[in-house]
């Protein structure tokens, strides 16, 4: 579930992270990784995998991958008497 395959003839075969904004996280290059490898990666990365391709997905999984991933913090303005808002607990997103 959330995972597409692109096959581009001539390029290695790498596996692209993006955030729900599509904004590029992570580039895992596959080139030396056996199929059980990339099965496992995919699924420690928190992918969801269908019993099969019409099967329901829990509502946990919707937006997989389920673990965060590294993200920039938005660039906030200081507030009216100069102090910058509270940064985020390390891992959670600021916009769930």
């Amino acid at each position: 579930h959330n995972l597409e395959m692109k096959h581009l003839p001539g390029a290695d075969p790498e596996l692209v992270l993006l955030s729900h904004r599509y904004e590029e996280l992570e580039r895992i290059p596959l080139s030396d990784m056996t199929r059980d490898e990339i099965n496992q990666l995919v699924q420690e990365l928190g992918f969801y995998r269908k019993e099969m391709p019409d099967a329901p997905v829990p509502e946990e999984f919707q937006f997989a991958p389920a673990r965060p991933l590294p993200t920039l913090p938005p660039q906030q303005a200081p507030a009216a008497d100069g102090k910058t808002p509270l940064e985020h607990e390390e891992g959670e997103h600021p916009d769930l």
